[in-house]
């Protein structure tokens, strides 16, 4: 029986996780649609599971860069740059994702090109990457400054940047055509499985607590008939 019930709550795991991450695709579905991207603070507070259209005035913040390591593009390996942003229409910064690069074999990490300080930014705020298994700090410090993280979380990020207001809780991704950068998409679901691959899953594991109880019944009744 506790195989079944192991199966059974591993199938419903995956089905909760096919329907959260079929939110997102509806979500960035219904924010494409919008005829045009509304300003940052109208839509900060909307949820921080929601994906919404948006732009923002403001300029980088002098703090570090921070690279999320381990991001994969096109089965190649990489990291995500990311830097602190601070909208004019937002009393809270926010951090923007600049794009993905490649990590060579040898791991020697890739160099980031410095910015200019002001800029307008059309794109997606949504949710950060899944944090995953938490296991001690988020990443460490660089000789040169920048950040090599394992996980991005911005509430943790806030007080490990010594910011003076608390990050916000999504991430803006700005708009692929934007020169400012690397290379970017609007891919919700990069670096994870599909909803259909979770539901795939989630049939499996449903499959194998069928075939455990299948058996243990078929071997009850064999003894009784014994």
């Amino acid at each position: 029986m506790a195989c079944i019930a192991l199966f059974v709550g591993l199938g419903r795991w995956q089905l909760d996780r096919a329907a959260e991450k079929q939110h997102a695709v509806d979500s960035l579905a219904r924010s494409l649609a919008e005829p045009r991207p509304q300003v940052i603070a109208a839509r900060a507070a909307s949820g921080p599971n929601r994906i919404d259209r948006v732009f923002a005035q403001g300029r980088f913040i002098d703090a570090p860069i921070l690279l999320l390591d381990n991001q994969i593009r096109e089965g190649a390996v990489g990291l995500r740059a990311y830097r602190v942003f601070q909208p004019d229409a937002l009393d809270q910064p926010v951090l923007v994702e600049l794009g993905w690069l490649p990590v060579p074999p040898d791991r020697r990490l890739p160099a980031t090109v410095a910015l200019e300080t002001y800029y307008r930014l059309d794109g997606l705020l949504l949710p950060p990457p899944s944090a995953g298994l938490r296991f001690g700090p988020p990443g460490q410090r660089l000789a040169d400054g920048r950040w090599l993280l394992t996980r991005l979380d911005p509430a943790e990020l806030s007080s490990v940047l010594g910011l003076e207001r608390p990050l916000l809780e999504r991430i803006l991704r700005p708009d692929p055509a934007d020169r400012i950068g690397y290379t970017r998409s609007l891919d919700v679901l990069s670096n994870t499985l599909p909803p259909e691959k979770h539901r795939g899953y989630a049939v499996q594991w449903f499959a194998l607590a069928a075939a455990v109880a299948f058996v243990a019944v078929f071997l009850t009744f064999r003894r009784k008939a014994a």
